[in-house]
């Protein structure tokens, strides 16, 4: 059976908890600066007295504790139901959530932008369609074209959308986040913020998911980092995708999600497959949307949704190229806005929905899409 590796670096172990089994290479997102800082350096005898340090900021009273996880009833009894659904010691559960921080910074990111903050997708994809992401994209794409080639027979997954992903998420290992996933996880798995829908159930099953795959591997769970959502390695899986839908792609024995570009890619490639891509399909057309208001919002109400055929686009004024009328499946009209500017428009075929199953978003997407696509055309270049 295929095991998730989530290395830490060698020789490490950790206080209170089981230390971890040598592995082959160190998880690139491990680090020791904050050992080093707490040891500091022994001050000679004759040293004069260190200056007192500046009183702490007062705290409001609504902040949730960040030192007693350990301690709280509810988090507790999930150490219980955790340790019963995946089969853990529930000491081991306990003295791990224990570990566990609350992150205010955590909390502030998980948060909604604020009312009125315009969507510009020219401004998006710019960030991400730009000549160093495609150069490092390039670097990506030739240096693992077997997999890559490997994970689009086995899946139909072209080499671009997968490399598109690995570069919108993470710019090809170099931004996989520096938060520690357990005080990620713990803060919004327990004291998930106000003033948006309540997620906490979600981020107590990842949390649950994570604590399990720490705990298979023997690696100490506050050692890994990712995102401050929780997610992990090239592709930013979220620990129930890593259960779910991560493949141990080069058959080494171990899933990689942080040190095996293999297993990346086809985990990649595995997870769209499973939620429904189409090889040979496109991921959409160029289309101009109806003039008319009320044939446009007909449209546009299943959002990103696939809803309409070709015919039933065009019935309500939409103008496709003679390459989307032709097109065998339902389309979703896609908007994507601009700002003050006049919004975009594609017709999304099941793979754009594929696509947006990765990230929920339709800017997202069609970053990846075209970020692929900018790599697959430089690689044709002479």
């Amino acid at each position: 059976m295929s095991r998730t590796v989530l290395r830490p670096p060698r020789g490490a172990s950790p206080s209170g908890l089981p230390h971890p089994r040598r592995l082959a290479t160190a998880m690139s997102c491990w680090g020791l600066a904050a050992l080093v800082a707490a040891l500091g350096q022994a001050a000679p005898a004759d040293a004069a007295p260190r200056a007192r340090p500046a009183a702490s900021a007062v705290r409001s009273d609504q902040a949730p504790d960040v030192v007693t996880y350990g301690r709280r009833e509810d988090v507790l009894r999930f150490a219980a139901e955790v340790a019963e659904l995946h089969q853990l010691d529930r000491a081991w559960v306990e003295a791990a959530l224990a570990e566990a921080r609350f992150q205010p910074t955590v909390a502030r990111l998980i948060m909604p932008p604020p009312a009125g903050t315009a969507k510009n997708w020219a401004a998006y994809r710019a960030r991400f369609v730009e000549p160093q992401r495609i150069r490092a994209g390039l670097a990506f794409w030739s240096a693992h074209q077997s997999w890559l080639e490997a994970a689009e027979r086995q899946y139909g997954v072209p080499a671009e959308v997968v490399v598109g992903i690995i570069g919108v998420e993470t710019y090809y290992g170099r931004m996989m986040g520096n938060f520690r996933v357990l005080d990620a996880l713990a803060t919004l798995a327990f004291d998930f913020p106000r003033g948006r829908k309540d997620r906490s159930a979600f981020f107590r099953e990842e949390l649950g998911h994570f604590l399990a795959m720490a705990q298979r591997e023997g690696v100490a769970p506050q050692g890994i980092k990712g995102s401050y959502a929780g997610a992990v390695g090239l592709g930013q899986f979220m620990p129930g995708s890593i259960a779910r839908y991560a493949v141990d792609f080069d058959r080494d024995g171990h899933i990689d999600m942080a040190g095996s570009a293999a297993d990346v890619i086809g985990s990649v490639a595995h997870y769209l497959a499973s939620f429904g891509w189409k090889p040979g399909l496109p991921t959409h057309y160029a289309v101009e949307p109806p003039n008319d208001i009320s044939e446009r919002a007909t449209l546009l109400l299943p959002d990103i949704l696939p809803s309409f055929t070709a015919d039933e686009m065009a019935a309500h004024g939409a103008v496709l190229t003679e390459e989307g009328r032709g097109h065998d499946g339902p389309l979703a009209l896609v908007e994507l806005h601009n700002g003050a500017a006049a919004p975009s428009h594609v017709a999304g075929t099941q793979n754009f929905y594929a696509v947006t199953r990765y990230n929920w978003s339709s800017y997202y997407a069609l970053a990846v899409i075209e970020l692929g696509r900018a790599i697959k055309l430089q690689r044709l270049l002479p």
